[in-house]
């Protein structure tokens, strides 16, 4: 017990001195960037802000890659001082020692996904708000493709297809938009243009609008009507809005499971936020993956010229797993491969291999 306490002492020491090298590096690395970029129209502490609010999505990212180079830093240093030689004299074997980094690597990828992760979505918004601000004044307009912005609302009893030229960067102010509402039995019943249209509480409340009705033998033109004015009830909320303009790490993981549901109910694609649910639920195990690549080149006495070969290596298939990990996220985005499977299929797949070359490495 006083073995692994001390193993695991030593290797979350290593963590944090790693992470906080990480962290100092990126806040000077963003710094810059800022300066560069916002120098002549904010002030230094705006921008330091600007970049404190932008780093934890920065480490959260590379946070895999944190926890390789901290378990190379562990290791090398208990080969170099012969400890863990003096741990297998005294009847330890590699899998034994390997008990307590894991354990912590859990704790550190619970940490992660529990507590990191709800920090990184709310501090992601918060940068997106302030650099919109920095470079315009105001929110900016987003195009969100050459045939502009698609939304959808409605119910069992009514759909409805809004599409807009441009947002805001909340996604409550349309621009140039039409609404298209359908019927179930009946097909296209209502199509509405207008110049704006604002998202309030429960209604997009249109501006110089002008309604054609559908779906009968009249004729839509001789039939329309103009309004100055025009208020159309919605299921949508600005935060339901800005999220599904945004990439899925802008939601916390714990309204995920919720969001997820409510955009299936409302006719959008769920697809990337369950896989991206399922990178995160998997996130503890592909960090104890990088501890077993890392444990698997450094665990040995290290003779000569052969440490930097050995900690290159392992650096590479650390790298090489990280990009297979992201390879399998657009996989699965793509709807090519099931969620579960582009998440956790790689983490699997290297402890799988870890622990066997370990096991051949210590009985051959």
């Amino acid at each position: 017990m006083i073995l692994h306490r001390y193993f695991a002492r030593r290797f979350a020491w290593s963590f944090a001195a790693t992470f906080g090298s990480f962290f100092l590096l990126m806040v000077l690395i963003d710094l810059v960037e800022q300066l560069r970029r916002f120098g002549e129209t904010a002030g230094f502490w705006d921008l330091l802000q600007l970049s404190l609010l932008n780093l934890p999505s920065g480490i959260y990212g590379i946070l895999p890659l944190i926890t390789a180079l901290a378990t190379l830093a562990m290791f090398l240093g208990l080969s170099r001082s012969s400890e863990l030689i003096v741990t297998r004299a005294a009847g330890r074997s590699a899998l034994r020692a390997l008990l307590a980094p894991l354990f912590v690597t859990l704790v550190i990828g619970a940490i992660a996904i529990g507590m990191f992760n709800p920090l990184v979505a709310a501090t992601s918004k918060e940068f997106e708000v302030r650099e919109s601000a920095l470079r315009s004044g105001e929110s900016s307009v987003l195009s969100i493709s050459e045939n502009g912005l698609w939304l959808r609302q409605g119910n069992e009893a009514t759909q409805t297809v809004i599409r807009a030229a441009g947002t805001n960067l909340d996604g409550t102010e349309l621009q140039y938009v039409t609404f298209i509402t359908f019927s179930p039995e009946t097909g296209p019943t209502r199509r509405i243009e207008a110049a704006s249209a604002v998202l309030s509480t429960g209604a997009w409340e249109l501006t110089d609008a002008k309604v054609w009705p559908l779906g009968d033998n009249r004729v839509s033109e001789q039939w329309a009507t103009t309004h100055t004015e025009l208020r159309i009830p919605s299921t949508l909320t600005a935060d339901e809005i800005r999220d599904s303009f945004g990439v899925p790490s802008s939601i916390p993981i714990w309204d995920l499971p919720a969001f997820i549901l409510r955009l299936e109910v409302a006719g959008f694609s769920a697809t990337r936020h369950q896989v991206w649910l399922q990178m995160e639920l998997a996130l503890p195990l592909f960090l104890i993956s990088m501890v077993l690549i890392g444990a698997c080149f450094t665990m040995r006495h290290q003779r000569g010229g052969r440490t930097g070969v050995m900690v290159l290596a392992a650096i590479l298939i650390c790298f090489a797993l990280f990009f297979l990990r992201n390879f399998a996220q657009i996989l699965g985005d793509n709807g090519q491969i099931p969620a579960v499977l582009a998440a956790w299929a790689p983490p699997i797949a290297a402890i799988a291999a870890s622990l066997g070359f370990l096991l051949h490495l210590e009985d051959g």
